[in-house]
């Protein structure tokens, strides 16, 4: 598992795991009494995808870039890019096979107010898909097929 934090109580978690993502080890991450939100997002494999008939993804990643995006996006949004409330942030990727029906990212924000949780969990997977090195394969019951993310663009980095 390769991760970027700032401590125990650190505002900052972010890793990636070959292992299955846990939602509860993230909002205790980012668990703040000064806090009326935790806002979080869990993107799943579902069994479906363009009327075919997925079996499982599977992830691949250039983990030290992916690592070092992924905490970036987290500082923007802990440095003010979706308010000024949001105190904790953590977000997990996971690599390798992901069966249905299990998260393969997780986030999880601690804010001051929900407005702020929601966009922060927004801007973050939306970003994650645009910037982050990350790559999934669809496994169908009849093939697979590398899928790029339709807003990855390589002169965001």
């Amino acid at each position: 598992m390769a991760t970027a934090t700032d401590g125990a109580e650190a505002p900052l978690c972010v890793f990636i795991s070959h292992d299955p993502l846990s939602l509860d080890l993230l909002m205790k991450k980012v668990s703040d009494t000064g806090c009326g939100a935790i806002t979080t997002f869990s993107g799943t494999t579902r069994d479906n995808f363009d009327g075919k008939e997925v079996v499982r993804l599977e992830y691949e990643a250039y983990e030290p870039m992916a690592l070092k995006e992924l905490e970036k996006i987290c500082r923007d949004v802990l440095g003010g890019a979706c308010g000024k409330g949001v105190r904790k942030v953590a977000c997990a990727h996971r690599l390798g096979v992901v069966p249905l029906g299990e998260a393969s990212v997780l986030i999880a924000v601690a804010s001051e107010h929900r407005a702020e949780g929601f966009d922060a969990c927004r801007y973050i997977i939306d970003t994650l898909k645009a910037k982050v090195p990350i790559w999934k394969k669809e496994i169908y019951a009849d093939g697979s097929t590398w899928k790029a993310n339709k807003e990855w663009d390589p002169s965001h980095s």
